[in-house]
């Protein structure tokens, strides 16, 4: 018996890449098997605004191409306008749907939503990354304000780097 690989299905904003986003995607990678395939949805501008309360860093088109890039993706696509499960799953009809250890709510209301559709899907809740502290976005942006909170625009950019400082203030 030929066993298929599955679609893996998982999302998120992916705004300022770290080691806990790479620490999912291969999580939810290793979970597709030989010649699945592990789909990413970038969160749109405007979910990200309505559920963080706040504009992304980056702009969706930025985030699509930075996820897009990296190896353990075999395809990424910006979210529906509006946001819907029910179109994602139409499109891509994934066996699996990962959600990262932080993103317990979003995965409720999947949950409640298969339920009532009757959507055959494994839904997975993927582990913290072990040993670090910088799992989120908010804690990468926090240590990066304490580590150059006052020295405002006296930020120097290594000398190997060719870039040159401005001469505007």
């Amino acid at each position: 018996m030929v066993r298929r690989g599955k679609t893996v299905l998982t999302s998120g904003v992916f705004d300022i890449l770290h080691p806990g986003h790479l620490f999912l995607l291969r999580y939810a990678s290793r979970l597709k098997g030989k010649g699945g395939r592990l789909v990413v949805v970038i969160a749109r501008d405007e979910t990200v605004r309505r559920r963080k309360g706040r504009p992304p860093v980056f702009p969706e088109r930025y985030r699509l191409e930075v996820v897009r890039s990296l190896r353990y993706v075999d395809e990424a696509v910006l979210g529906y306008r509006p946001f819907s499960f029910r179109r994602i799953m139409e499109q891509f009809q994934p066996d699996t749907v990962v959600f990262g250890y932080d993103q317990d709510r979003l995965r409720r209301e999947f949950e409640k939503m298969a339920e009532a559709e009757g959507w055959r899907v494994r839904i997975v809740k993927a582990p913290k990354m072990p040993r670090s502290r910088l799992n989120s976005t908010s804690e990468v942006v926090e240590k990066v304000l304490r580590l150059f909170s006052g020295r405002g625009s006296r930020l120097k950019a290594p000398r190997s780097s060719g870039l040159r400082r401005s001469s505007r203030s």
